[in-house]
């Protein structure tokens, strides 16, 4: 049985057989509980379909970390590499969650450079971890930024979709941080709006009031993220169309509105944009 990048885009508004995938999402914290795959049609289970993106799309943007690059493992590495130096062990299993959910409680906060977002949030884990870290030791993760990698389809999914419309970013980052990411997409972007640019992070609406702006209208415009919580759900409050790349294939709680379309990873969401 096929699985992950093979499989059939995930539609929103259609119901799988079975109701497999209960509207549900993961209690915060926690990571998405991972879904069964169902027998018979594909991997997924459903047979993909078309939905109500703009029939003519000229302007994409795309979120950059966790839709572009794997911030998980690069997370990951820079507290595991940093923790070694006093021979402490962090599991991923248990960093992770906990990244996302310290990380979001400190942005909710009063607006600061991501850089120093990130100091927080390690001093804040390694607490919570019992890892003797000493704050002046912080930088390591958003030093560590650098070094964090594309997912293998990014770069030449994002090389096709840009052949076709114009590309933007819109990120939760400071400009210094994004450009070293940037090193690792050699593309050229119509636009880009960054958490520094409007001083405030998503799921604010700033970042998606601003770019409209720029761009001139939401006609024709679709937006592609990996977070419900960051992207989709103000996407869905401004009603600017969207495709979730619903990597983690988490599940919607009861009233949580479905995305325009939901897909596995870039390659599905290229396809819904016309781009093969």
């Amino acid at each position: 049985m096929r699985s992950g990048p093979e499989c059939g885009a995930l539609q929103a508004g259609r119901s799988p057989p079975g109701g497999m995938f209960a509207a549900r999402r993961a209690p915060k914290g926690r990571r998405p509980r991972t879904l069964p795959r169902a027998e018979g049609r594909g991997a997924c289970g459903i047979m993909p379909e078309l939905m109500a993106l703009p029939k003519s799309i000229s302007f994409v943007t795309f979120d950059v970390y966790g839709t572009l690059i794997d911030w998980d493992t690069g997370v990951y590495e820079a507290f595991r590499a940093e923790a070694q130096r006093d021979g402490f062990t962090i599991e991923r299993d248990e960093l992770i969650p906990l990244f996302h959910e310290v990380q979001q409680q400190i942005q909710a906060g009063s607006y600061e450079l991501y850089a120093e977002v990130l100091r927080r949030t390690a001093v804040q884990i390694s607490k919570q971890l019992g890892w003797p870290l000493e704050p002046s030791r912080s930088g390591f993760l958003p030093e560590s930024i650098q070094r964090w990698q594309p997912f293998k389809e990014t770069n030449p999914t994002l090389q096709k979709i840009a052949k076709k419309h114009k590309i933007g970013l819109i990120t939760n980052i400071d400009d210094k941080l994004l450009g070293q990411t940037r090193r690792h997409i050699p593309l050229d972007f119509d636009l880009v709006v960054t958490a520094q640019q409007v001083r405030s992070y998503k799921p604010d609406p700033a970042h998606f009031t601003e770019c409209e702006r720029r761009i001139g209208s939401k006609k024709g415009w679709v937006h592609v993220a990996a977070s419900y919580y960051h992207d989709v759900e103000p996407c869905l409050k401004k009603k600017i169309p969207v495709i979730w790349v619903n990597r983690n294939k988490q599940e919607l709680e009861p009233g949580q509105k479905k995305p325009d379309a939901e897909v596995s990873n870039l390659r599905e969401a290229a396809k819904l944009l016309g781009v093969t």
